[in-house]
């Protein structure tokens, strides 16, 4: 939606908030590290579809349609990339380190959608939770969360 579209919107009196920011970019770098996720084990399966649309519908106040947009962006965007550090370079400057680690949490989310975590997987959010300045103890503690919520042995 254009700029201009959004002020007329809150001209008239439609609240559009997304928590944190209103930058797309944003939106889209966070959108783009759980696809990349979901693709290092070479698999992009619905479950993991699924799970990144309702992680960006939660976390960016969403509907479903704006959430499967926001993916279809965010897959665009990553087959037009070749590496990571656009994407964590807008969420390390941007985001405070609560927020990085939540994103590292979501991105554990992905890696276990489909029930397994693979070698690839688990490198990746070692990687990108590196970049974003998320320490190994905070991309621990995410993981550990994620596992507990899905039931998986510690």
């Amino acid at each position: 939606m254009a700029w201009f579209e959004r002020i007329a919107g809150l001209l008239a009196g439609k609240d559009e908030r997304l928590p944190l920011e209103r930058d797309g970019g944003l939106q889209v770098a966070v959108a783009a590290l759980l696809v990349e996720a979901a693709l290092m084990d070479e698999r992009f399966d619905a479950a993991e579809r699924h799970t990144i649309a309702e992680l960006l519908a939660i976390r960016f106040e969403l509907t479903a349609d704006q959430a499967q947009s926001l993916l279809a962006s965010a897959e665009n965007a990553v087959r037009q990339s070749t590496q990571l550090f656009r994407f964590t370079q807008s969420i390390a400057e941007k985001l405070d380190t609560a927020e990085r680690a939540r994103i590292v949490e979501m991105l554990w989310e992905v890696a276990y959608a489909d029930g397994v975590l693979s070698p690839q997987e688990d490198a990746l959010i070692r990687r990108i939770a590196g970049l974003v300045y998320v320490d190994d103890s905070a991309r621990m503690a995410a993981r550990q969360r994620v596992r507990r919520r899905q039931g998986l042995q510690n």
